[in-house]
């Protein structure tokens, strides 16, 4: 039965495709010059940061391996491994430096090793003295195929991947070659003419129903980029072309869209439900507790939000958390977290302010004052301490650093403990970690689960956390599930941990219960 809701989407997707499409295809012809002349410079531009990104990259990786060439350290030893960690923990791009005597791989730091990284035959021997290896079947570790490059007697590893962002691409297909070999793809299986068979310039391949561009970059080295994306993209990206014309009956339509898409989105969508759920209070949390690994004793928890809906039905947090930020009740959303923990657990903090509980925030909630007050106000008006308020934001929420530096350097001053989540799932290194007064670091569960076996994160958790170590930060690992785990870490000196091994997230009530009994 088709619901009144399903009807009102029904119109709307009708009228959508009859306000767009229609003027759309009447005005194609005539904007079609101007949106392939806009079109050419903006892929210029993004070819131009491509191969530029690319060049710094294989110059850096050039630049390193000379200044490593020049330490005065005995090969191989601890400090000559520690000197080569550092340098690929700082470059995200790198996954491992190694160290040569002769034709032998002596020894490597990095998040890969093995002989993969001793392909047999050479991409390229340069008269400088510079080996290289392109991407293919032989340098794979792990499905990833890596550019490999050898000065002297050190290596470097560089995961392809990296050299392009994803962020720069909107909806486009990239690839990257370098001296007319292949160096990257985004996607991986991103169907893409080669240089030689593609001209300068922008080109319609209508076969297939997509644009192609192709742009070289020959500064340092002979970088080509090309892009393809499908006709409709190219199209939607000029879409407000079509409003600047003047088409006086297309702005009567948008108007009359933009009506009907904000009433849909007050009464009917999924982010005014959830902003009644935050007005009303409807939200609830559970608690995952996070023990002492010395003893055993609970040491407070992680707070995770619950959205049930009418009907019994559950709505995951990966959907609505992102779907706040998106629609700007992020800090409303952690306030109500906030309000739920001190109504739940509000008598237990100011008897136990030690068995902190850990908010997740965002870096909306860092953005402007308006969190911190609420924050304080909250916590004064219930009489908990700033200390039983742990707050834990992702590696992402660290873009900003200046401003983000001066919000967390406030919170922490007012007592509250800052912990980093998730740490390893981002490109951030714990060198780029070091500019900011953090307390916490939390270990992702990808590290837990690869404990005991060869996996590359295996061999990464012990380096994150003698670096942790170094810089002061309690470390706490995320996703336990089994003893094991629990007895390696706690041989690395790891001070705490949450999983299933010891609860899943409970309700208060029930969280309570669990600290007594530990």
């Amino acid at each position: 039965m088709i619901t009144r809701r399903d009807k009102v989407l029904l119109s709307v997707s009708a009228a959508t495709l009859l306000g767009i499409l229609l003027p759309l295809a009447a005005l194609a012809w005539f904007l079609w010059q101007e949106s392939v002349v806009a079109e050419e410079k903006r892929l210029a531009e993004l070819s131009q940061r491509l191969g530029e990104q690319t060049e710094a990259a294989l110059v850096d990786a050039r630049e390193l391996l000379d200044s490593l060439n020049q330490l005065d350290l005995e090969p191989c030893s601890p400090e000559h491994l520690e000197r080569l960690q550092d340098a690929a923990i700082a470059r995200p791009h790198v996954r491992a430096i190694g160290y040569w005597r002769a034709a032998e791989r002596q020894c490597g730091a990095g998040f890969v090793q093995g002989e993969a990284l001793t392909p047999p035959r050479a991409s390229r021997i340069y008269d400088t003295g510079v080996v290289a290896w392109w991407p293919s079947a032989d340098t794979a570790v792990g499905g990833v195929e890596l550019f490999l490059m050898r000065f002297g007697q050190h290596d470097v590893a560089i995961d392809p991947r990296l050299l392009i962002s994803p962020g720069l691409l909107d909806k486009q297909r990239v690839g990257l070659w370098v001296e007319g070999l292949p160096m990257s793809r985004y996607p991986a299986d991103a169907d893409l003419p080669s240089p030689d068979t593609t001209p300068i310039g922008l080109s319609v391949d209508r076969a297939q129903g997509r644009i192609i561009s192709r742009f070289s970059l020959d500064t340092i080295f002979p970088v080509d980029i090309i892009a393809a994306q499908p006709l409709a993209a190219f199209w939607d990206r000029y879409l407000s072309t079509l409003i600047v014309a003047g088409i006086f009956g297309l702005l009567l339509v948008t108007l009359w869209l933009l009506l009907v898409l904000h009433y849909l989105r007050r009464h009917l969508s999924l982010a005014s439900e959830l902003r009644e759920a935050i007005a009303n209070e409807r939200l609830s949390v559970e608690y995952q507790p996070i023990v002492d690994l010395a003893d055993g004793r609970c040491r407070g928890a992680e707070a995770l939000a619950r959205w049930h809906r009418e009907g019994d039905e559950t709505i995951r947090p990966d959907v609505f958390v992102p779907l706040a930020e998106d629609t700007g009740q992020a800090t409303d959303l952690t306030l109500a977290i906030l309000r739920a923990i001190l109504r739940d657990l509000g008598d237990n903090l100011r008897a136990h302010p030690e068995q902190a509980i850990n908010l997740n925030i965002t870096g909306h909630d860092l953005a402007s004052d308006r969190f911190g007050d609420a924050l304080r106000k909250a916590l004064r008006e219930a009489g908990v301490a700033p200390s039983a308020i742990k707050l834990e934001l992702t590696e992402r929420s660290l873009l900003n650093e200046d401003a983000i530096r001066a919000r967390l350097r406030e919170l922490r001053r007012r007592g509250h403990h800052i912990a980093i989540d998730d740490f390893g799932t981002g490109y951030s290194s714990l060198s780029y970690l070091e500019r900011f007064e953090l307390d916490t670091l939390k270990i992702d569960k990808t590290f837990a689960d690869a404990i005991a076996h060869e996996a590359v994160t295996s061999n990464v958790i012990g380096h994150i956390i003698e670096m942790a170590r170094s810089l002061n930060l309690q470390i706490v690992a995320e996703g336990i599930e089994s003893a094991h785990q629990v007895e390696w870490l706690r041989a690395q000196g790891v001070e705490g941990g949450q999983g299933y091994h010891f609860s899943r997230p409970l309700s208060a009530e029930a969280f309570l219960d669990w600290c007594r009994q530990h």
